[in-house]
């Protein structure tokens, strides 16, 4: 308790676990339309910038997505995450900050994120937290990215449904 008023931070540490069947290769629609996300515009250019170079320089075919570098949707969502917060007004930038990929589970892909807020009080580290999960967990579609989710009830419902259509 002392170390975190003293230092004026208090720790975020949660992940979000991402269906790895949604996990891709970015084709050229879903890079221009990451483009348009300032956040991570800088980003996109530099990489796709670093990737055309690299794979001039080694004569690769871009056409095929295997055979050069290429960009991810995981990988530029995890980049939009690191963006996101370094512009968060209330996260504090001289802490520890860190968003990785943790090892695949069989519930999906852990993508946490560990960094801290600028606000050591309860009621609001709790706001502010929910805020940016609730944030990231909207626009993860916008990555063609999906939460991985244990089945529900509804969902054998639906699964029902379609084999009676059948």
């Amino acid at each position: 308790w002392r170390g975190m008023s003293d230092s004026g931070g208090r720790r975020i540490k949660r992940s979000i676990k991402i269906d790895m069947n949604s996990i891709k290769f970015c084709d050229n629609s879903m890079i221009e339309r990451f483009k348009k996300f300032k956040v991570i515009s800088d980003y996109i250019n530099q990489k796709q910038s670093e990737i055309n170079k690299h794979n001039l320089d080694n004569n690769i075919n871009e056409e095929g997505l295997i055979n050069g570098r290429s960009l991810t949707n995981i990988g530029t969502f995890r980049a939009y995450i690191e963006g996101y917060l370094h512009n968060h007004a209330n996260i504090h930038n001289e802490m520890t900050f860190l968003v990785r990929q943790l090892a695949p589970e069989s519930d999906g892909l852990p993508i946490e994120i560990y960094v801290f807020s600028n606000d050591t009080n309860w009621i609001n580290y709790e706001s502010i937290q929910s805020n940016i999960f609730d944030h990231l967990l909207a626009i993860l579609s916008e990555f063609d990215l999906k939460v991985f989710q244990n089945p529900t009830g509804n969902d054998f419902k639906k699964n029902q449904t379609i084999k009676k259509s059948l």
